[in-house]
């Protein structure tokens, strides 16, 4: 019976986490790969400390996976120029750092890993686009837009 239920809320899950990605913008895409490669990073972790070799090896590969096949495929480097070519030197410094953790059942370099993930995620986080539906917040942010600066408050009749 409890097995039934655990196949129940793991496809609840999978359906929620499906349904957030097909609606997600492009920017949440990237903050969905940061935290799930922090996540299952995080996982990693526990599972090498807890002596699970085999999970441990799972929870690796699949971070590998988010970083090489999520955040690295994302780059554009001939729009992103420089900036995409040092991400991408920074996601192969960190699939190294992952595979040497992996071989030599080293957390320290995992963490190494999760430090620089979580600089990025709050860097990608704090350029997040103004939404389309706060056009308060976007029009006093403009240029130009002073919020302190006096406005004309008479009236002219036709």
């Amino acid at each position: 019976m409890f097995g039934s239920m655990k196949k129940g809320a793991s496809a609840y899950a999978s359906v929620g986490i499906e349904t957030g990605v097909m609606s997600a913008s492009p920017h949440k895409l990237i903050v969905m790969l940061f935290e799930g490669a922090q996540t299952t990073l995080r996982m990693a972790v526990q599972l090498m400390q807890a002596g699970d070799v085999p999970g441990k090896g799972r929870a690796i590969s699949k971070g590998i996976d988010i970083i090489q096949n999520g955040l690295r495929a994302s780059l554009d480097k001939n729009a992103g120029g420089e900036i995409a070519a040092n991400l991408d030197a920074l996601y192969a410094y960190m699939i190294e750092r992952l595979l040497q953790a992996n071989l030599h059942n080293d957390p320290e370099r995992i963490t190494e890993v999760l430090r620089l993930l979580g600089e990025l995620h709050d860097a990608w986080k704090a350029i997040a686009p103004v939404a389309a539906n706060e056009p308060a917040v976007a029009s006093a942010a403009a240029p130009g837009n002073d919020a302190l600066a006096p406005r004309n408050t008479s009236f002219v009749s036709a």
